[in-house]
Order: structure tokens, then sequence, then C-alpha cells
């Protein structure tokens, strides 16, 4: 078994984005109010934060399924520029 050392993690914010933007949101505003409530920061800060994961191959490994979506999403909207 290998063992991770501390910088092979995510940090507890950064699996708290990827939590965040893991759920389904209701309504507008609901997303921009879960940020600022469970997060403490705004809602621009949180999409600087996530689209820095998109890169980030531990975010890939912590949770691969919403960062292939959202890498998805990603190029479909720079291919549409």
């Amino acid at each position: 078994m290998v063992s991770e050392s501390p910088s092979d993690r995510l940090s507890a914010r950064d699996e708290a984005v990827l939590a965040v933007e893991r759920r389904s949101w209701a309504g507008p505003g609901a997303k921009e109010r879960a940020i600022r409530e469970r997060l403490g920061i705004s809602p621009t800060r949180y999409y600087q934060l996530l689209n820095a994961l998109l890169d980030d191959p531990r975010a890939l490994a912590h949770d691969p399924v919403t960062i292939n979506r959202l890498r998805r999403v990603r190029e479909d909207r720079r291919a549409r520029r």
C-alpha cells in the first residue's frame, strides 16, 4: 500500500469546493448562497478556485466524475468561442 503525503491530498477547502459543485441546485441563487454560507467566500472566488482545481491531478484523483464533467463543459465553451 502506498501512503499519501500531505502534499498529495487536496486541502479541506478544495474538497469542500468540489462537494458544493457535486450537488445539484434547486433555483437561481441557491448555489451562490450556499457558497457564501458554507465556504465563507464570494462566488467569484469560488469559481476561481474551481477553475484551478480542473487542472489539478489531485482533484481528478479525488473526484474524477465531477472533474471530468466540468472539463467537458469547459471544453465545450471554449469550442463555441
